[in-house]
């Protein structure tokens, strides 16, 4: 396993910009799948994007088009690329990682055995 840690959260106005950042240690991600996750209080964590080991990209419909996953196997970092943030993409981020999966499961929790505590977004109308 690999530990994980969220950072680049905070507060925006709508249509702005954030970069979020995940930094593994204790293995090379070079090869794993990994994932954000989002929660609001009282529901459930929902995808966001994804990318396995082979770097190939997963989005959810709610985000695509405005969210940009990428990986830097040099720093062992994972990044999310935030733009066009509107008041409902206010939640808690939460970085993921599995040494193995399939591409199909790359959208579910359940795939992911590493996980990160998580950087709170709030995006303001």
């Amino acid at each position: 396993q690999v530990q994980l840690v969220e950072s680049g959260g905070g507060s925006v106005q709508a249509d702005g910009s954030l970069r979020l950042t995940c930094t593994a240690s204790g293995n090379s991600i070079s090869n794993y799948c990994m994932a954000w996750f989002r929660q609001v209080p009282g529901k459930g964590r929902e995808p966001v994007a994804a990318i396995d080991g082979d770097g190939s990209l997963s989005y959810s419909d709610s985000i695509k088009g405005r969210f940009t996953i990428s990986k830097d196997n040099a720093k062992n970092t994972l990044s999310l690329q935030m733009n066009s943030l509107k008041p409902e993409d206010t939640a808690m981020y939460y970085c993921a990682a599995e040494s193995v999966c399939r591409y199909w499961r790359l959208l579910l929790q359940g795939t992911y055995n590493s996980w990160g505590q998580g950087t709170q977004v709030t995006v303001s109308s």
